[in-house]
């Protein structure tokens, strides 16, 4: 009888994958920052909040992207404080530091970094962050101890994640038709992808796994508010580089109609007073010993 062998994850192609993502939604990053700021900036406010972050204090951000959140935490720790915003993706941190000097702030630096490989000495940060980043580290407990490794003692650690796909539709509808029409697997075991620590108690437990203590977790409603529809989709289109990537095999027809059914199927968040794409948040902390 023949085995069926099951397809292993492969966290290098994964990990090269993201960061060619990245390379290209960099731009689009930047360009949609006032959205961002807009649609998470009260889930920063409480990772930094929850990360006890000071005047004073120096904070590493963890997969910061274009870095609006590192911008706000450079703005509380203020001119004695300091912010590293590290991430894989050159060109996108090249907007973080345009966004820096844009808002005349000296007290940040930029460092292309792999989460999972921090180069950076133990306990020289206060606080580590890490906005809507954790979730896409194929080994995300690895990356937590790098968080906890260069964290002062009785330091905190703060992330933000996506919840559930059902609470999450403006995003888990466009993945979920993108899936069936590009006739795609379900993701390995394994895999790390935008709702991995979502699930009630999961990042709790990947907080403690990695030996973090006094962990605990908050839910916040985060819908996306827009004009319409199609401006979620327009923001998607340019800016979720995962979206394209399993959109790879079709051709620009059949993805060009997939756009056109994601639209369709986002339309029932419009209201008289615009759209209200369904997001919620989870903003988890664990504390260094």
């Amino acid at each position: 009888m023949e085995t069926i062998t099951t397809p292993a994850f492969d966290a290098g192609k994964y990990k090269q994958t993201t960061f060619q993502q990245w390379q290209s939604a960099a731009e689009a990053w930047y360009r949609w920052s006032p959205l961002l700021h807009q649609w998470l900036g009260k889930s920063t406010e409480l990772m930094l909040d929850l990360a006890g972050v000071e005047k004073g204090h120096r904070v590493l951000d963890v997969a910061a992207g274009a870095g609006e959140q590192s911008i706000t935490a450079a703005k509380k720790v203020g001119a004695t404080g300091f912010v590293l915003a590290t991430d894989i993706s050159p060109n996108i941190l090249a907007f973080a530091q345009k966004m820096a000097n844009e808002a005349g702030l000296e007290n940040i630096q930029t460092k292309v970094m792999d989460g999972e490989n921090l180069e950076l000495p133990d306990a020289t940060f206060d606080a580590v962050i890490s906005r809507v980043g954790l979730i896409y580290f194929p080994d995300q407990r690895r990356a937590l101890e790098e968080m906890k490794r260069v964290l002062k003692p009785g330091g905190k650690v703060a992330a933000i994640v996506y919840s559930t796909p059902e609470k999450n539709k403006f995003f888990s509808i466009p993945v979920s038709i993108i899936r069936q029409r590009a006739k795609l697997p379900p993701p390995l075991a394994g895999q790390p992808g935008p709702f991995s620590l979502g699930k009630n108690g999961t990042i709790e437990k990947a907080f403690e796994d990695a030996g973090f203590i006094n962990v605990s977790a908050i839910r916040i409603d985060a819908p996306v508010i827009l004009p319409t529809a199609k401006f979620c989709v327009e923001f998607e289109k340019e800016s979720f580089g995962a979206l394209h990537q399993m959109m790879s095999g079709l051709n620009e027809d059949e993805k060009q109609s997939v756009w056109e059914e994601i639209e369709n199927e986002l339309k029932q968040f419009e209201t008289e007073n615009g759209f209200a794409g369904p997001c919620e948040m989870v903003v988890a902390v664990g504390t260094k010993k």
